[in-house]
């Protein structure tokens, strides 16, 4: 779920990166950030950018930092994009996602109250375990992705996207009016954490030598709060937006870099920014909200149908239910799908063509795979071009380039499931 690419010195991926005025190179189209906010963003200097608790620790490394949602984030340190990438798919790598908004839903209602929100079947999830959703509107349409965990310390935990920060938070104190004037028992706290995912083949060693408790244990989509390297009130959470085995560790932000700085003592680990970040979740077919997934698409349309449980779509008991269950079996008249090619790099906005020439959809996230070395993406195609293997083409600096619909990963993933 939940990340910015960049089309300068990260191997060509599509989300702009461009110089500004202040001198700060910025990313636009991140998330839920438009146009207004984009514009608004860029007439403003480095010192109206917020900073996570390692802004200092990523410049003392190396850390090329650009504008990303108003935070100043790390694009890549001293490795290149591709050296970054390949690194977190044999070793792992340290991404710093504390830009990511991270809420706890307190109260006897909470279940109820977050499943008036959000698609998925909280109530069926047992303790510690988590799962991916989505905010939907009356429309259908996707207002952010989200991992919803139902803990069994008495609250929900709940990450969203760093874009989306300011709409999920008033979407979510709107409804908490709402409930509290209905006499509802919940509230929100929104945390103050830092937040550091380690991702990568060799997380479990890594993290295993710093923890207690059995990694073996927590499989993918679980959480559990532990000590880590010697910090305590860490909650670990066996999830990540890489494809690969990983966590993604909330640490109280005094301790943050003391926990990185141990991490990275072993010679497996290494930084990783925004770039290979990027390249990584594109090659394992997830999301990126604001480009791959919005309010202008439903979770039928985005081939996320998955990520609504049973009992809603037969309570239709959601945001949207009334237009997004129907499409279930009605099917629409557009879906996302994987692309590979060869030749000249596939960006966002490319137009995707039939074999005789016809504009049939466009691509929405794409870039050179660093392990199949060859062009991925994935865009919204008219559905009659969707299955796997059809020939079709994408129209790249004006010239028609022939590519064919793929399966989503493009490379396999490998979450641990025990």
């Amino acid at each position: 779920m939940m990340w910015a690419r960049l089309l300068v010195g990260v191997g060509g991926q599509g989300f702009g990166l461009r110089a500004s005025r202040d001198g700060l190179l910025r990313v636009s189209g991140a998330g839920c950030a438009g146009k207004r906010q984009q514009q608004r963003q860029a007439s403003v200097g480095e010192a109206a950018l917020r900073k996570t608790p390692l802004f200092d620790f990523h410049r003392e490394h190396g850390g090329k930092m650009v504008e990303f949602a108003g935070w100043s984030m790390p694009v890549q340190y001293k490795d290149s994009h591709i050296v970054s990438h390949m690194h977190t798919r044999e070793h792992c790598s340290i991404f710093d996602v504390s830009h990511m908004l991270q809420t706890k839903v307190h109260g006897r209602d909470r279940v109820k109250f977050m499943e008036s929100l959000v698609v998925a079947d909280i109530a069926e999830l047992k303790d510690n375990q988590g799962s991916l959703s989505l905010f939907t509107n009356e429309k259908g349409g996707i207002m952010d992705d989200l991992i919803v965990t139902k803990t069994d310390q008495g609250y929900l935990y709940v990450v969203s996207n760093a874009g989306c920060a300011d709409k999920d938070s008033a979407h979510m104190k709107a409804r908490l009016a709402e409930y509290k004037a209905a006499g509802f028992d919940v509230d929100l706290e929104f945390l103050d954490e830092a937040l550091i995912a380690l991702q990568g083949p060799s997380m479990s060693q890594v993290l295993q030598q710093g923890m207690r408790e059995d990694l073996r244990k927590l499989t993918f989509m679980t959480s559990a709060l532990a000590t880590v390297f010697g910090v305590p009130g860490c909650r670990v959470t066996r999830c990540g937006y890489t494809g690969e085995d990983g966590v993604e560790i909330s640490v109280p932000q005094r301790r943050v870099v003391e926990l990185t700085e141990k991490l990275l003592a072993n010679s497996e680990v290494k930084l990783a920014g925004l770039g290979a970040r990027d390249s990584l979740r594109l090659e394992a077919g997830l999301c990126l909200y604001g480009n791959d997934i919005d309010e202008t698409t439903t979770p039928v349309e985005a081939t996320l149908v998955w990520t609504i449980g049973k009992r809603r779509r037969q309570n239709k008991d959601f945001p949207g239910a009334d237009i997004i269950v129907p499409q279930i079996k009605a099917k629409t008249a557009r879906k996302r799908v994987g692309l590979v090619s060869t030749g000249p790099p596939v960006r966002q906005h490319t137009p995707i063509l039939s074999s005789e020439g016809k504009v049939i959809g466009e691509v929405t996230s794409g870039c050179p795979s660093p392990c199949l070395k060859k062009n991925v993406a994935m865009g919204y195609v008219d559905a009659a071009f969707a299955k796997n293997g059809t020939a079709i083409q994408v129209e790249v600096r004006k010239k028609a380039v022939p590519a064919t619909v793929s399966k989503m990963p493009f490379v396999p993933t490998n979450y641990y499931s025990g």
